[in-house]
């Protein structure tokens, strides 16, 4: 299939020739659809708890985890570029659409307006004269160029979202707060780590070594954070339109797989629990009370599961006939139904990774939401993505109408096993969950590949416990004026 010299290139980059042999033929055929047998609903795949429950999960953390390792996983690569999509299309039209009036009628709320202000003083274009004028065009290429706050190439964790008592915040701020309120270790480190892209991994780093020490001191402990950057053997090669390898400068061309290409940093690290939770999902301090309460709780909720697991492993593995207890336990306890024959079904079920997942009510947000799936293994709950489903077929398309709950990506996971050996979790990942996207490069139409998504495929044979959470828990900026809404004020 590749020549001597391509195979040469291949290995180079760090690649394995038989997985871009198989993206290949992926292209080929293409990743079938997931066939949904209905959504998870509560009491059926989502546990809602009781005001009561939240309250003793959260209450009882501290203890559960009083000799565990902590470990906060934040996915934080790439640009901002697309929260400022309104915005250069302003730039380069010249024309007022909604998203610029918007963002200038609430210029004054975000947390970047001093900095915003003080770089146009600094340009003798004050922006009280430029706002009188309705001449808005240096404002916003002030924001977004690199002679001013250069925001449009900067990662979403370097911006500035909040004010807190008068002090800006970047969401890189948020997550440090968020670490020393449930991920410190009993000797008094936070340990953080952060995904980031190469271009911007300086950066994050200039930015932690100023604000550190602060932090530090105001709750008294000390923070471990680590960086990493998505691996150039995770890339998956580009073909044409007629799935032949596409060649630029006479050279094959690889493109970075998307987020679930993280697997294999989150599966370099270990700890015993690992929260999950993307760099855009945060709030001020005043209004974290939710987040904090709830992550403690699902947390709970896990290792509580683990502790009848490990339990129920132990007692089979010596013997003991312990089936009907942990299925009526799975069932009433953590709305899992498994379909267990044979002596070593029960442990083979519970002896993988697992993960608690907050789901929110679903508001019309576009993305993943909770299903049971049915594939060759059985029935499983999963999140899938709306490119996952047939909506060709009606009863798909019904299933996903139907959905009520939608994915925030709130999770916490297990990754070790009972006799506490942490798991490969590249051997969980369903490979035939990946997406297959038409780009364009140089002005040539191309197929891209992206690997099944970190909290999708990639995490598909893990056992999955959803649970209902707040919609106060989800916040994302997708577009800069998302920051003026009151939950980023």
């Amino acid at each position: 299939m590749f020549t001597a010299e391509q195979k040469e290139f291949i290995q180079s980059r760090g690649s394995d020739i038989k997985t871009v042999e198989r993206q290949m033929a992926d292209f080929k055929v293409g990743f079938p659809y997931l066939n949904l047998a209905r959504p998870a609903t509560i009491g059926d795949g989502i546990i809602q708890l009781s005001e009561q429950q939240v309250t003793a999960y959260s209450s009882e953390y501290e203890s559960l985890v009083s000799n565990k390792e902590l470990l906060k996983f934040v996915p934080a690569s790439g640009a901002a570029t697309r929260m400022f999509k309104e915005l250069f299309e302003f730039l380069d039209t010249n024309e007022i659409n909604s998203g610029v009036e918007k963002f200038i009628d609430g210029l004054e709320n975000f947390a970047f307006y001093t900095e915003l202000t003080e770089c146009l003083i600094n340009q003798g274009t004050p922006i009280t004269e430029l706002l009188e004028a309705r001449n808005y065009k240096p404002i916003v290429h002030t924001l977004l160029d690199s002679s001013g706050l250069n925001y449009g190439s900067l990662p979403k964790g370097l911006l500035l979202f909040h004010i807190e008592e008068d002090i800006a915040k970047t969401p890189l701020e948020e997550h440090l707060t968020e670490g020393a309120k449930y991920a410190v270790q009993k000797d008094g480190r936070a340990k953080l780590h952060f995904t980031v892209s190469p271009e911007h991994q300086e950066k994050f780093e200039e930015k932690l070594a100023g604000i550190k020490a602060i932090y530090e001191k105001k709750f008294g402990i000390q923070y471990e954070v680590t960086f990493s950057q998505q691996k150039k053997s995770t890339d998956t090669i580009a073909v044409d339109l007629a799935d032949e390898p596409f060649m630029e400068n006479g050279k094959l061309l690889f493109r970075p797989a998307g987020h679930g290409a993280l697997l294999e940093n989150l599966n370099d690290l270990d700890a015993d629990v690992i929260f999950v939770k993307n760099i855009d999902n945060v709030v001020p301090d005043h209004l974290k009370t939710d987040t904090l309460t709830y992550k403690k709780a699902l947390a709970s909720l896990l290792l509580e599961f683990q502790q009848d697991s490990f339990d129920w492993q132990m007692r089979a593995s010596a013997g003991e006939d312990c089936m009907d207890e942990a299925l009526v336990k799975l069932k009433s306890k953590y709305s899992l139904t498994p379909e267990l024959t044979g002596d070593k079904a029960l442990t083979n079920f519970l002896n993988r990774p697992v993960r608690v997942c907050g789901m929110v009510e679903n508001t019309g947000e576009p993305g993943g939401g909770p299903f049971w799936v049915d594939d060759e293994s059985g029935l499983s709950l999963q999140i899938a993505e709306t490119a996952q489903i047939d909506l060709d077929k009606t009863d798909q398309a019904e299933i996903l109408k139907g959905s009520s709950h939608f994915n925030p990506v709130d999770l916490v996971c297990g990754v070790r096993d009972y006799k506490g050996k942490k798991f490969d979790l590249l051997q969980y990942r369903n490979d035939k969950t990946g997406f297959i996207t038409q780009k364009s490069r140089s002005g040539k139409d191309l197929k891209a590949m992206e690997l099944p998504g970190l909290w999708n495929g990639a995490m598909a044979n893990w056992i999955t416990i959803f649970v209902e959470v707040p919609i106060s828990t989800f916040n994302p900026v997708k577009t800069v004026n998302d920051l003026l809404k009151s939950n980023h004020q």
